[in-house]
């Protein structure tokens, strides 16, 4: 048996490129949540439970998810055998309720862990990657037109994205939709564009804004809608040709089978943390398929652990529709891993090495460590 000697809980808070604006919040640094779990066998598994803006996005926060490992999970831990991380998740799930990001980071850890002993990437738990690269989209976030635009024609040039996505629900929705127009026809032709409201609209201000953008040649909305309206995303996405993306209201399987089942959406927002870890967002692509449900690979603005993660998940499913933003390492001035994620062409290259793939440089992660 492999156990587990050692559990370790690091929160680092690491500067943004820019002010990340959010409607729930703006964002100037991420708290990136780290979680080590050496074996028995001396190989140490890491996984990151990252998720934004404190207690404004979800029930989980940096410091929650670092208590509750330290407290709840490490004892449960201790007693699982790490060569079997199915195992040792469900016996977490039987004494732990919810906690999905926490869970996500140590099932992420253990699988890594795993890879690393077998001499096996993550992804071939999961079936086995089809690609060695994942497309990847771009947040535009400064809510400044000029600024936004400025910085897509910049990423178009470095031909390092070319799927925008905009921030908005903190203004008028006129004015958010004025500002989307402008900068849908700046890259008409030559970039998509789509916006996530982070369910900050009612259901009168979801119509509006939707027949508005409709019109402007945007693509997609993600989360208009506060998470538990069910039924104003089902009248949203019958009503509307604009594709309509859950994403907050998405926490596991459970819920994505009742969105599919409600028809509450064209596109779904797959995150591993979100779902509750690799297993369960695998689920939840399963049931979106069966739906004929198309994908899109979210992030929770991770680091380089948790964006690895995501990648080894993505590339052992079906070409996703809408592509990934897994740009979470982009976004941040600092880098923690000993050699960074690879971007070009538009896309990021999927780790190939044992377990995510990645090594975390412990001397950097140290410098931006919260006491």
């Amino acid at each position: 048996m492999t156990t587990i000697d050692h559990i370790e809980v690091v929160i680092a808070d690491i500067p943004t490129i820019r002010p990340h604006v959010l409607a729930m919040a703006t964002m100037h640094s991420q708290a990136v949540v780290l979680v080590f779990l050496r074996r028995s066998d001396g190989i140490v598994g890491v996984g990151e439970a990252t998720t934004i803006g404190g207690l404004a996005y979800g029930e989980e926060s940096p410091e929650s998810v670092k208590v509750n490992i330290e407290t709840y999970f490490a004892p449960i831990l201790k007693a699982c055998d790490a060569d079997y991380p199915a195992a040792a998740m469900a016996l977490l799930g039987s004494h732990i309720v919810g906690n999905r990001f926490a869970k996500c980071a140590v099932e992420t850890a253990l699988y890594d862990g795993l890879g690393q002993a077998e001499g096996k990437p993550v992804s071939d738990y999961f079936g086995g990657a089809l690609t060695d690269r994942l497309e990847v989209a771009w947040t535009l976030a400064s809510g400044d037109t000029g600024a936004d635009i400025y910085e897509g024609e910049r990423m178009l040039a470095e031909r390092r994205h070319r799927h925008f996505k905009l921030k908005i629900g903190k203004r008028y929705v006129a004015a958010d939709c004025a500002h989307v127009a402008a900068i849908a026809r700046a890259f008409e032709g030559r970039a998509s564009v789509r916006v996530d409201v982070n369910q900050a609209w009612s259901r009168e201000q979801a119509n509006k804004g939707a027949a508005l953008l409709q019109d402007t040649g945007v693509a997609l909305i993600e989360q208009p809608l506060p998470k538990d309206d069910v039924e104003g995303m089902t009248a949203l996405a019958a009503r509307y040709d604009i594709a309509i993306m859950p994403d907050e209201a998405l926490q596991g399987p459970a819920s994505a089978a009742r969105l599919a089942a409600a028809k509450a959406g064209d596109v779904f927002a797959l995150k591993i943390t979100q779902s509750g870890g690799l297993s369960a967002a695998r689920e939840v692509a399963t049931i979106a398929r069966n739906a004929q449900i198309a994908l899109y690979g979210g992030t929770m603005l991770e680091g380089g652990v948790g964006t690895a993660a995501s990648a080894h998940l993505f590339a052992s499913l079906p070409p996703m529709a809408w592509h990934t933003e897994l740009f979470g390492p982009l976004l941040m001035t600092e880098e923690i891993l000993s050699e960074p994620l690879h971007y070009s062409e538009f896309g990021l290259v999927v780790p190939s090495g044992p377990g995510l793939g990645i090594t975390v440089d412990r001397d950097r992660l140290e410098t931006f460590r919260r006491a």
